[in-house]
């Protein structure tokens, strides 16, 4: 099921942006599949929690919207450990890394994919 749209405009460009600073190495095609799952799990909080949640995520993309500093609130948000949006950060940036090394164990600290590892040809002389 797919989160309504509201929950979209609101959480994903940030989600986004926050998990490409703190997860630089996750390829697109894994961001891609990291953000609906966030969105997902923010609209599948119980109601007065999803209501908080959402009113911190309007005034956060209300920030990200000002032309001088929007590029810069997710990145300050992720690193100042703020009260009550600043959990917002928390939340966002520990949903998006429970999914990330749930869904692709083999993940770097980066979020990058482990090289694959060919074992080794052994030769046997007879």
């Amino acid at each position: 099921m797919q989160p309504p749209a509201y929950v979209d405009r609101l959480v994903a460009p940030f989600a986004r942006h926050l998990l490409a600073l703190e997860l630089p190495g996750l390829p697109a095609d894994r961001l891609d599949a990291v953000v609906p799952f966030v969105l997902r799990r923010v609209d599948g909080l119980p109601s007065p929690v999803r209501l908080g949640v959402l009113a911190v995520a309007a005034a956060v993309r209300a920030a990200m919207s000002l032309p001088v500093v929007g590029a810069e609130v997710p990145a300050f948000l992720g690193s100042h450990p703020l009260p009550v949006i600043g959990e917002y950060a928390r939340l966002v940036r520990s949903l998006g890394f429970a999914f990330v090394f749930e869904e692709w164990p083999d993940s770097r600290a980066d979020g990058s994919p482990a090289p694959l590892v060919r074992p080794a040809l052994r030769v046997v002389r007879a």
